[in-house]
């Protein structure tokens, strides 16, 4: 099912699968978002494009929502200045909201990428809304906290803002660049479309670009110092693609086993796990919250 959620004045686009009595769990695309505002054979598009591999797997059981967060995709791409900076702050209360609106019980999270700490900002403020937190490829280490070239390109004044608004730099290079991912013309042409069609898609990117590379390390700190935390209750899994080339695997193992969440490697995947590994990566989320329905 597809959804438009009006929420703050924003439109938010959701693809739903499964079930909506079953538990909920909510699928969140990482940055840069690879991502699309074209419908392909009328199943999944634009962010939740990234998840097709997994929806099929997650709504056997379970309610499952994938967004495109604001600026991405079909939600919208408010111009700074008028009610949203897409500043990280910002994401995490616009995170609150369209969970509020999307589900009146606990849910489980699945979040990839860069936008990781900010779903565990949000966790931090309300455990008590969560059933379980699954984070894939997410920044951990001091090394983490800086964004790759293949990012930060997109920040840089004026030469960024061309960038951003090239199709091929924007998507086609950004994923490949990422991890082992071989990309079919037909999903090529998926992940372009927004910058072929619209200058907004770009310029979003290149908003967001500036504001991550200001904040990830502030960012990356409060995760490590959450996830450490005596008081963190909420059940956190980390899936790890081990042929990331963005972000390295070098201190992640030994955070983890101090921080006691769960790890679980991926050995053919890269930073978009749900791009190289979906099939997999569906059969391993539906294990993990799955042995929470068994306990």
């Amino acid at each position: 099912m597809l959804s438009l959620y009006m929420i703050l004045c924003n439109r938010w686009f959701c693809v739903e699968s499964g079930n909506a009595d079953n538990p909920t769990v909510i699928l969140i695309h990482g940055f840069p978002s690879q991502a699309s505002s074209f419908f392909k054979e009328f199943f999944i598009l634009s962010q939740a494009y990234s998840y097709r591999k997994v929806l099929p797997t997650l709504s056997k059981n379970y309610h499952a929502i994938a967004f495109d967060w604001l600026g991405f995709g079909f939600s919208d791409k408010p111009q700074p200045r008028y009610g949203f900076d897409y500043t990280m702050d910002e994401f995490v209360a616009s995170l609150e909201s369209l969970i509020n609106e999307v589900a009146t019980e606990k849910v489980s999270l699945v979040v990839q990428g860069y936008f990781s700490p900010i779903a565990v900002k949000y966790a931090s403020n309300l455990q008590g809304k969560l059933n379980d937190l699954i984070l894939l490829n997410p920044p951990l280490t001091a090394t983490h906290a800086n964004l790759p070239s293949a990012l930060s390109i997109f920040s840089n004044f004026l030469l960024g803002e061309i960038f951003c608004q090239d199709p091929l730099r924007a998507s086609d290079k950004t994923l490949t660049s990422s991890g082992p991912y071989k990309m079919k013309e037909d999903d090529a042409m998926v992940y372009r479309r927004p910058y072929l069609t619209s200058g907004s898609a770009g310029f979003a990117l290149n908003v967001i670009s500036k504001t991550m590379k200001k904040d990830l390390k502030a960012y990356v700190e409060e995760t490590r110092k959450t996830l450490l935390d005596e008081n963190w209750k909420v059940k956190t899994t980390v899936c790890w693609g081990r042929r990331d080339r963005w972000l390295s695997y070098d201190g992640v193992e030994d955070f983890l086993n101090n921080s006691k969440h769960k790890l679980i490697e991926l050995p053919m995947a890269g930073h978009h796990v749900q791009e190289d590994c979906g099939e997999e990566l569906g059969e391993i989320i539906s294990g993990i919250l799955g042995r929470r329905s068994r306990i």
